[in-house]
């Protein structure tokens, strides 16, 4: 058995485990119910057993000293393909988090995607296909402003709308999850616009499924 020990803000991250059901059937489990990532995100990343099995199954697994360069080369490709953007590309251990400001990437105050944010988005398809062997998480957050179920269903119907739109550009679907986390997780002041401006955002939370 091979265990592989991600690392993100100071926090243990799920232990990933390979194991030998039979001569040839690998079934991968995760040892957590998933991987904390960014102060004050709360994002539970990769933790799906059933899904890092069907994406392994797939598409194989990452073997664990492959992990790194792995995800080092899908980082560059996001970095080169986001520069300008307004997207933010962070990298914490085995996980690469791509944030997605609502005001370049939505219509206020819905869920319908700007036309200017294809062409992104659509690099960002052809990376994650590049990179089969990996995890999608996406998580929709809004700001304080108005009121707390319209921004739950915002925040949900703008994650969806982005598994959506990288489904129809050929990323598996048994890849990705999408979940609205409403106002719960700011990571700046709800008090002035300037904060709300970044609470309001789209998180991809890329991890990889190792051996």
């Amino acid at each position: 058995m091979k265990t592989s020990v991600l690392i993100a803000a100071a926090l243990m991250l799920p232990l990933v485990q390979a194991c030998e059901t039979g001569p040839s059937q690998r079934v991968l489990t995760t040892g957590a119910a998933g991987a904390i990532l960014g102060a004050g995100a709360g994002m539970m990343a990769g933790g799906d057993d059933k899904r890092n099995a069907a994406i392994g199954a797939a598409v194989g697994a990452v073997a664990g000293a492959s992990v790194g360069v792995y995800m080092d080369r899908q980082e560059e490709k996001l970095r080169q393909q986001t520069a300008g953007t307004g997207i933010e590309v962070e990298r914490q251990g085995d996980q690469i988090a791509l944030t997605m400001p609502s005001g370049i990437s939505f219509q206020q105050g819905s869920a319908q995607i700007q036309p200017a944010f294809y062409q992104t988005l659509n690099d960002v398809a052809a990376t994650l296909n590049e990179y089969p062997s990996t995890a999608v998480d996406i998580r929709g957050h809004a700001s304080s402003e108005g009121a707390r179920d319209f921004n739950q269903r915002l925040s949900q119907q703008r994650a969806d709308a982005v598994r959506s739109y990288l489904t129809n550009q050929g990323v598996q679907g048994v890849r990705m999850s999408a979940v609205g986390m409403g106002i719960d997780y700011p990571v700046a002041d709800n008090s002035t616009e300037a904060g709300r401006s970044q609470n309001r955002r789209v998180e991809i939370i890329l991890t990889p499924v190792t051996q």
